[in-house]
């Protein structure tokens, strides 16, 4: 299988439509802005404030906003990565169509399906979530309101992409609010200067306070770096960006830099204003925040948390079904099913690959996800990690000469980045990396008996040919 690990050929590439025709695109709609405001959304800053962070106070204290911090400079490596890679394969493939094109069809599949785990997984787990934000208005069942959520979002996701850059924009404008008031309330509030940002405290038993050591900051990193990663959903956007060479990296720099400051601006308010270090290391921001001003203030917060994450799912199923869409017209499946997948509405959105995505959701609300959300974190360090080698290959042979964004410091940027998600990688769970592992495995197989011996006429990874210009 040594044609596998072979960069895609242009032949092959060329190959696409010999069954259908020209290969299916998705109509370009969205500028900059557009783009931004749904890279933004999916980031959710005021989720992950809210829901993630609190865990971070909660081991690392008083040392979170530093964690964060260098979490946000990690990220640039990130970055860099799919802002060159993405400029010179804008397609809505995302990952597995860098990872194909630069480091071999087989790379690409096994990332394609570590992407999907994400796909059918990571929507309804944050899904469900909203009810305990809606708490203080009314109390329903998170399964029940998850699906709500799921399907909800579907519905959206059928919609043309502009609608749904204006209709995740409102709800990111009420994000924004929300951090914004927490920043105001904690900065106002404070009780410790800036000093403590790096004072490296946290709680300990029976009131005393420990000190935060530098291998809990490294452990932390993993969290800091999920924080901010929604901005490569710019990639599988870059399909429907208008002049995607220029506007891909723009969308994803920006993005990193403004969910950076939404996220890093209130940590630091919050640490200067708990009133002391139990308050802090118990995350209870919420409680932080109606001790500050008022319940109505508390309740007007939780809202806007619980529509952050209706946003997140909105952009999920969007981004998502971009995935299923663009495998479908790379030839991944039997042909029955390809065709299906590949099926625009009257709006341009692929309505069976969303309907794929979003009903299925809906459904894996009312299971017990915590296995396979553990999976979920194998596998996108996995991908990173291979992303990573992607853009280490992104400047061989004619990809030196395509006109693209390249990353400053290349070589270094994406060799840091496979250094730290190796060591991530490691430091996961067992029974997460053999669940991955057997995955994998079955995913090679299909590979094998499947895709390889039909490689003339499946899994044929293309770029729509305005992007190719």
């Amino acid at each position: 299988m040594t044609d596998t690990l072979r960069p895609v050929e242009t032949a092959v590439l060329d190959a696409a439509p010999t069954e259908t025709g020209n290969p299916k695109t998705l109509k370009r709609s969205i500028g900059v802005v557009g783009g931004t405001l749904l890279t933004l959304s999916c980031v959710t800053p005021a989720s992950t404030l809210f829901v993630v962070i609190p865990d971070l106070f909660s081991s690392l204290g008083t040392a979170t906003a530093l964690t964060i911090a260098i979490g946000s400079l990690l990220c640039i490596a990130v970055a860099f990565c799919y802002s060159e890679l993405g400029t010179l394969i804008p397609s809505a493939g995302g990952e597995y169509a860098m990872v194909s094109t630069m480091a071999g069809r087989l790379a690409g599949w096994l990332v394609f399906v570590m992407s999907l785990l994400v796909v059918m997984i990571v929507p309804p787990v944050i899904a469900i979530g909203t009810a305990d934000y809606l708490a203080p208005v009314v109390h329903l069942d998170p399964a029940m309101t998850g699906a709500g959520v799921m399907l909800l979002a579907t519905l959206a996701g059928l919609l043309d992409l502009r609608a749904n850059a204006w209709i995740t924009g409102i709800f990111l404008v009420l994000e924004v609010v929300a951090a914004g008031v927490v920043a105001l309330l904690g900065f106002t509030h404070s009780h410790r200067g800036l000093g403590s940002l790096t004072s490296m405290q946290v709680a300990g038993t029976g009131g005393h306070t420990d000190a935060v050591t530098a291998m809990l900051v490294i452990s932390g990193l993993a969290i800091a770096l999920f924080a901010t990663q929604g901005f490569s959903t710019a990639v599988y956007l870059s399909e429907e960006l208008e002049n995607p060479r220029r506007n891909v990296a723009r969308t994803v720099l920006a993005t990193l830099a403004i969910s950076t400051v939404v996220i890093l601006v209130p940590v630091v308010a919050i640490t200067m204003g708990a009133s002391d270090i139990q308050q802090l290391t118990s995350g209870d921001i919420s409680g932080m925040v109606t001790a500050w001003s008022n319940s109505a203030v508390g309740t007007f917060v939780s809202l806007c948390v619980a529509l952050a994450i209706i946003n997140a799912g909105i952009v999920m199923v969007i981004q998502n079904s971009r995935v299923l869409f663009a495998s479908a017209r790379d030839k991944a499946w039997p042909e029955p099913v390809n065709n299906g997948l590949s099926r625009l509405g009257r709006f341009g959105s692929p309505w069976v690959a969303t309907l794929l995505v979003g009903v299925p959701g809906a459904a894996l609300c009312f299971v017990n996800l915590d296995t396979l959300y553990g999976v979920t974190g194998v596998s996108v360090t996995a991908m990173y990690l291979l992303v990573a080698v992607a853009a280490l290959l992104a400047r061989r042979g004619h990809h030196r000469h395509t006109p693209a964004w390249r990353m400053p410091l290349w070589p270094a940027m994406p060799i840091l980045l496979i250094v730290v998600l190796a060591y991530v990688l490691t430091q996961q769970e067992t029974q997460y990396l053999l669940w991955t592992g057997g995955i994998t495995a079955v995913a090679t197989l299909y590979w094998a008996f499947y895709l390889r011996p039909r490689r003339d006429t499946r899994w044929l990874v293309s770029i729509p040919e305005d992007a190719q210009a």
